[in-house]
Parts: structure tokens; C-alpha cells; sequence
């Protein structure tokens, strides 16, 4: 026995497992017959009932078991089924049950039939297990139950609890009313109402504590648990209305997540962001040094975009917080809509389109191309540019393009030396630049006019890499015979606010709400990706495709403790690292170091048995930045 002070009084139905049995047996014994789903709904409902205190549970047990119709074959099949439905957390901490056998007591109103079977297989005694017990005829249908078992009557559990006497603090851990009275009549030292598989507000407003899972319990509790810190007390944060695949994902994972439709501005979320652990945005929320400076909690932020121009990465850094985007997943999206603009304009079917709105009748050849063979400039070939590059020459388009990197060029595409010699040269220019500051007003008056006359333009990559007057003052002239824009210097913060431009009502130009990467796949993509990295983030220490951290992809965690220090990187820190470990005799299984200019990432994973106080010495290094532990 771990202690002997400590004595855990733990519910079956929807705590150990996710649902409540009696509802599964119904569901199982009812099947094929005409009113199952009234019977079982039926059953349901007094369930929740009792469980929430609004009926007396002897009532409602005699109703249930009554409306049953089972026979011990169906009781095979529920514990089958009761194995598949163990709650998450409880899995995760087989360890414990094993550990703190002697002190652990299973106090159910259900029946110990299916629930024995299960609590077994961790490591609990049937002497343990305390529950009421069917009664059957001779063909083995169950005819009721044993009505002088105190888990068959009202308050039942207290009744129990007097019996038992267990000497020691006693800790309840369950999700109905029935949990809360043995805390209430004075039998136990604490109620932790538990919420991982059903929320009852009648329940929680008299617990002494919510949890949310069973690692929430242990870590209150100071109990060996198999995660580092309770994924229900990880707060995420998600802005500008992020596709509900990353809530699912995150919610999944047992995060709390909270989602805004909108941005919000620097004071808005300087104050939201205090106890945020994770914080999800797109390219409207500007994430400032001052806004970071209020992010006392943050591990990651995740930008559910390919840009990170709008995050400050280099105090994101100086905070440990690492950041992470999407650079590929909206890719194909921005270039099918940068295809259709092109072909769009260059056929003029904005103009055609509009006059035949308002009841004109204009069939002509007269200025409208097809896009074969025509000189298609690109500026920037990352990984848009590039695949535009190779889905425009399969249309029969010559590619040039601009970069300031050296890029390789795929395909036929021509390399230009400087950005004068893609203008002049181009029949169609379109803009695949990052948002750096330097690239503010890339194109502008001087740009425009070295571009080919009756050039078509477009920019689907950042607002600020043009010059709105200058092209609005472009397409006037003819300059420009036709554009299309994505996005623009200053863009409303939601829905609802207006959106005013220069190029309003200017014909030809084909005006979009930042949707480039806003179709139903990018959206979901973008929201798979960037919530898995920052998972495998928190729970391996994994940076890889991080933006601003070193990359270090890590092996799987197994049979050790792996310590994540982030430092300034400055020469010494690793030696002091191991001088800590070794001045406490403990055995490296693996280490893994990477640096870039301004931080050192090591990952040290360990033997389990070590001393805590060697947590408090590494934190206590001169230069550390963050420090944690995973197991």
C-alpha cells in the first residue's frame, strides 16, 4: 500500500467507463424489439434523473432494471462492450489503479455482473468492488435484484461508507449526486466531480472540485499520473473563425478551447491571452511584443496560414514560445484562384458579366485572349509560386520569375535576374511575396509604369506588397488593363465592418475578401496540420517545421522522463546541464541538442527514478528560458 492515510472511493457508470451500463444493457437486450427505442430513451432519462438528484435513486433502479428484459447471455455482451468504453484517462493511468490497489474502492450503484470483469483487468479486487447483484430465474432472465444491498436503497452509498470505516482520508471521485452525498454526510474528506464523459450542473455546483479527467484528479492530488500535467488545464484560444476541425482536434486531445468568429486588437488580447496556453490565428491578429509580454502561460502559437509576418517571432523566441504555420497546406487554393483571375481578366468576363446584368448584349471578340502563350510573371517562388509555375505552363503559358532567394527553376521556367526584368518582360504579373516590412509597396508608381502596357495584375499574397493609389491610378490609364486582388493594406476586422477601396467600381478588376486559401479542403488541412505539430510539440518536445525554433525531430518516448530546456544561446549552458544531472547520479538515455542565433533547444531524456529536487536545479540555470517535463 502507497499510503495508507488515503483511501479512493471511485464510480462505475460514466466515470470509470464512458456510459452508463444499464443503458448498454438495455440497448443490447432491447434490440429487435418494436418499442427498443422507447424503452431504451425510457431508461435514459431516468438515469439522468437520479443521477442528477431530481429523482430518488430506489425509484429509479427499480424502473430500469424493470424495463430491461435480459438474460445473462446479454450480460456476455455488455462487458465485451464495457471494455471498449473505459474512459481515456482511466486507460492512460492503468498504472495507478495497479499501484494503489489496496486503497482504491469501487462504490457503484450498478452491478457487480459486468462490473467485476472490468475493473480487473486493473489490477482491483472483487473484494473491492462494491455493487448490487442481479437476481435470476431459472432460464437466467433477470427478475430484479437484491433489495437488502444498501447500493439497492436510498442513499445507499452512504449507508455503505458508515459500514466500511475506512481509516483514512477518503477522496470520491464520480459524476452523480449519489457520489456527493457520502461527502455530505461528513464520510468522506472530498468530492471531485468528474466531467470527462458527462456534465451534470447539479453535480458540480456542490463538488469541492471539478475534473475534468482522471489526470486532473491525480495531479490535484499529487498522485502518480502517466502524463507530465492535465490536458484539461491546457487553454486554447482560437481567433478569426478557424475551420471546427482544430476545435474537434484539440478538444479531442482533452484541451479547454475557446473560438472567436473575429481578430481582436492589441488591448483585446493583451488581456485575453494571460492564461492561454495555445493560441491559434490567422493573418488579421497582430501578435505583438506587448501582447506576448501578457502571455505569462503560452507554449505555442499556431498560424493557421502560410505568413507569419503578423507574429513578433523574435519575442516569441525570447518567451520559449514556439510558433508554427501552415506552409503548404492552402497552397493548391490560392492557385486555382490565381488560374481562374487570369483567365477571368484576360477574357474580360467581369465587364461581360456585369453588362449582362444589367441587360446589355455584347458579344465580341474584341480584347479578350486566351491565356496560351502568354508571359506570366511571377514575384516570389516559394511554394505557391512554384506550383502556379507548373500549372500555368501546362496551359501553354511562358514562365518567368523573381525571387530574392536563389530558387531553382522547375519545369521551362526562366529565372529573372532583378524584379525590373520580370516587369518589362510580362504579359500577366502576379505577386507570391512574403510580408516582410521591406517588401512594403514592392510594386508601385515606378514598377507599374515598366510594366507592358495592358499588363494584367494580381495580388493574392499580402495587402501591403502594393501600392493601392499607384494602381488604381494604373488602371485608369489602361496601364493596368485588368487586376485582381485578394488582399489590401487595411482590411475589416470581421463581417461586419465596412470595406472601402480605391479600386472600388473600377471595371475589370475583380475585387475578393482574403479567400485565396478559403475553400472547404485548405480549411480543413490547414486545420489538421497546424493543431498536430503543436501537439506533437507539447506532448514529445518534437519541433520540426517549427518557424522560429530549431527543428529537432525526436524519437518516441519509452520507458524514460524527457527534459525540455530552452535557453539563450550562450556557450556553457549544455555542460551545466549535464554537471546537474550527473551531480544527481542520474542516467541519460538520450540527449539531442540544436541552436539557431538566438536559443539552444536540448531534449535530455532520463531514467524514471530521479530526485525532484533536480527539476528545481535546471530551472535554476543562468540563461533559462523554459523549462518542462514530459513522462
Amino acid at each position: 500500500m502507497k499510503d495508507s492515510g488515503k483511501f479512493f472511493v471511485i464510480d462505475f457508470d460514466s466515470t470509470f467507463t464512458q456510459v452508463e451500463a444499464l443503458d448498454e444493457l438495455a440497448r443490447i437486450s432491447c434490440a429487435g424489439l418494436p418499442d427498443a427505442d422507447q424503452i431504451h430513451e425510457k431508461i435514459r432519462a431516468v438515469t439522468e434523473q437520479a443521477m442528477s438528484g431530481r429523482l430518488s435513486f430506489a425509484e429509479s433502479l427499480k424502473i430500469r432494471v424493470g424495463l430491461l428484459n435480459a438474460n445473462k447471455s446479454h450480460l456476455a455482451q455488455l462487458v465485451d462492450t464495457l471494455k471498449n468504453k473505459i474512459s481515456e484517462s482511466f486507460i492512460r493511468n492503468r498504472d495507478f489503479f495497479f499501484a494503489f490497489s489496496p486503497q482504491i474502492r469501487i462504490v457503484s450503484s450498478g452491478f457487480k455482473e459486468f462490473i467485476v470483469p472490468i475493473v480487473s483487468d486493473f489490477g482491483i479486487e472483487e473484494s473491492n468492488v462494491y455493487a448490487n447483484t442481479f437476481v435470476f430465474d431459472d432460464r437466467g432472465w433477470i427478475t430484479g435484484y437484491d433489495e437488502d444491498n444498501y447500493l439497492s436503497q436510498e442513499k445507499g452509498k452512504v449507508k455503505l461508507l458508515k459500514e466500511l470505516q475506512l481509516p483514512g482520508e477518503v477522496y470520491v471521485l464520480g459524476d452523480g449526486y449519489t457520489d456527493y452525498e457520502i461527502r455530505e454526510a461528513g464520510l468522506a474528506n472530498k468530492f471531485f466531480a468528474f466531467t470527462e464523459n458527462v456534465e451534470r450542473d447539479m453535480v458540480i455546483s456542490v463538488a469541492d472540485h471539478k475534473s475534468a479527467t482522471l489526470d486532473e484528479f491525480l495531479y490535484d492530488n499529487q498522485l502518480p499520473m502517466n502524463i507530465s500535467y492535465p490536458k484539461s488545464r491546457i487553454s486554447v484560444l482560437l481567433l478569426e473563425n478557424i475551420h471546427s476541425h482544430a476545435i474537434d482536434l484539440f478538444k479531442a486531445e482533452g484541451y479547454q478551447v475557446e473560438a472567436y468568429p473575429g481578430s481582436m486588437d492589441e488591448d483585446e488580447l493583451s488581456e485575453k491571452i494571460r492564461n492561454v496556453s495555445i493560441l491559434g490565428i490567422r493573418s488579421k491578429t497582430i501578435l505583438t511584443s506587448r501582447v506576448l509580454q501578457n502571455a505569462n502561460k503560452l507554449i505555442a502559437v499556431g498560424a493557421y496560414c502560410i505568413g507569419t509576418n503578423q507574429i513578433d517571432l523574435e519575442t516569441c523566441l525570447k518567451k520559449g514560445v514556439a510558433v508554427f504555420n501552415a506552409p503548404y497546406s492552402n497552397t493548391r487554393s490560392v492557385v486555382e484562384l490565381a488560374i481562374g483571375e487570369m483567365i477571368l481578366l484576360t477574357r474580360k468576363i467581369v465587364e461581360k458579366s456585369n453588362q449582362m446584368h444589367a441587360g446589355r448584349w455584347d458579344k465580341s471578340a474584341s480584347g479578350s485572349y486566351e491565356v496560351r502563350g502568354k508571359k506570366l510573371g511571377i514575384i516570389g517562388y516559394g511554394n505557391i509560386g512554384t506550383q502556379l509555375s507548373v500549372i500555368a505552363e501546362a496551359l501553354g503559358m511562358q514562365v518567368y520569375f523573381y525571387d530574392a532567394v536563389d530558387k531553382l527553376a522547375l519545369g521551362n521556367a526562366r529565372k529573372c535576374h532583378n524584379l525590373n526584368q520580370l516587369l518589362e518582360i510580362a504579359d500577366i504579373i502576379t505577386v507570391h511575396a512574403d510580408g516582410r516590412k521591406s517588401n512594403q509597396n514592392l510594386i508601385g508608381e515606378k514598377e507599374f509604369a515598366r510594366m507592358k502596357d495592358g499588363v494584367v495584375f494580381l495580388n493574392l499574397a499580402r495587402g501591403h506588397l502594393v501600392d493601392i493609389t499607384a494602381l488604381a491610378r494604373a488602371l485608369r490609364s489602361g496601364k493596368v488593363r485588368g487586376a485582381g486582388l485578394d488582399v489590401f493594406p487595411e482590411e475589416p476586422k470581421n463581417n461586419q465592418e465596412q470595406f472601402l477601396s480605391e479600386l472600388q467600381g473600377l471595371p475589370n478588376v475583380l475585387l475578393s475578401p482574403h479567400i485565396g486559401g478559403s475553400t472547404e479542403e485548405a480549411q480543413f488541412n490547414i486545420a489538421d496540420y497546424v493543431p498536430n505539430k503543436i501537439m506533437e510539440y507539447i506532448n514529445t518536445g518534437s519541433t520540426y517545421m517549427s518557424v522560429n525554433f530549431p527543428e529537432i525531430q525526436l524519437p518516441e518516448l519509452a520507458n524514460a522522463h524527457r527534459l525540455i530546456h530552452c535557453h539563450e544561446n550562450v556557450p556553457g549552458i549544455l555542460a551545466k546541464i549535464n554537471q546537474v544531472l550527473a551531480g544527481h547520479q542520474i542516467n541519460i538515455v538520450g540527449q539531442y541538442l540544436k541552436t539557431n542565433a538566438h536559443i539552444g533547444y536540448v531534449i535530455t531524456d532520463i531514467d524514471k527514478e530521479y530526485s525532484k529536487k533536480v527539476i528545481q536545479d535546471l530551472k535554476s540555470i543562468e540563461g533559462t528560458i523554459k523549462f518542462r517535463v514530459l513522462y
